[in-house]
């Protein structure tokens, strides 16, 4: 197993790619913290886990929230026994308009979760990681992280940020026994594409070189590979699983 005798946490994990990569750390033996403001949704991610013979607990957690994101180390310290690992994965999603149209309140909670939430659980799992000389961590961005978005500017900017503060985090911590990347997802069959009709799932299908939508478990065996130590020499990092679209 890549990861016996560790410990991960994963946020947002009660449903679709958090879900897929939390169960997916677990089965590769990773004692599994599950956050999600989605209390039920958590609890089912918990369930499954321990159903496929391995270990989880839930921690409810809004990742925008500064001292509740404070509780997530700790926890998973007193309930495992430490933190290796994490995948800071939380995100929203936007209503398309052009720029000039945009409201701030939409702005604020595109950049509020997807950014300002991973910068909160990255500092506090990189002070964490610098005081025991080792850590890992993966940050879910979007090909909308690495090209233009048009319509989609809030969410856009925010994926844009995810990835400058991977980078930028990388670099600053590549000596200290911690590596920092980034996923960028395409498209994948979550809730959101799920519900469109058939011809616009095969539109985004159509613009994919490999013809099919990516699934959660696609994100998840990429994140468990940058996680692991088959990825050592591996920083700064944004790997793109888009069946070939961004090339």
């Amino acid at each position: 197993m890549l990861f016996a005798g560790q410990t991960a946490l994963v946020t947002a994990s009660g449903a679709g790619i958090g879900r897929a990569i939390a169960r997916k750390l677990a089965r590769e033996g990773a004692a599994v913290v599950v956050s999600d403001i989605a209390d039920d949704a958590a609890a089912e991610t918990v369930r499954l886990i321990e159903q496929d013979g391995g270990k989880a607990a839930f921690l409810h957690a809004d990742v925008a929230d500064a001292d509740q994101v404070s509780r997530l180390v700790p926890f998973a310290i007193e309930t495992f026994g430490g933190l290796d690992l994490a995948v800071n994965n939380a995100g929203v999603g936007a209503m398309p308009a052009p720029v000039q149209d945009v409201e701030r309140a939409a702005w604020d909670r595109a950049l509020g979760i997807p950014l300002t939430g991973t910068f909160l659980c990255l500092q506090e799992q990189l002070r964490h990681f610098r005081g025991q000389g080792h850590g890992a961590v993966v940050n879910i961005a979007s090909l909308a992280g690495i090209s233009a978005t048009p319509r989609l500017s809030p969410y856009g900017a925010s994926k844009h940020g995810v990835v400058s503060l991977t980078v930028s985090a990388a670099l600053e911590t590549a000596d200290q026994g911690i590596r920092v990347n980034a996923v960028a997802p395409g498209a994948i069959e979550t809730g959101a594409l799920e519900s469109l009709p058939p011809e616009d799932k095969e539109g985004y299908v159509a613009q994919i070189p490999m013809r099919r939508l990516g699934r959660p478990e696609d994100i998840a065996e990429a994140t468990a590979f940058l996680l692991s130590e088959r990825a050592a020499f591996i920083t700064g990092v944004v790997l793109r699983v888009d069946g070939g679209t961004e090339a």
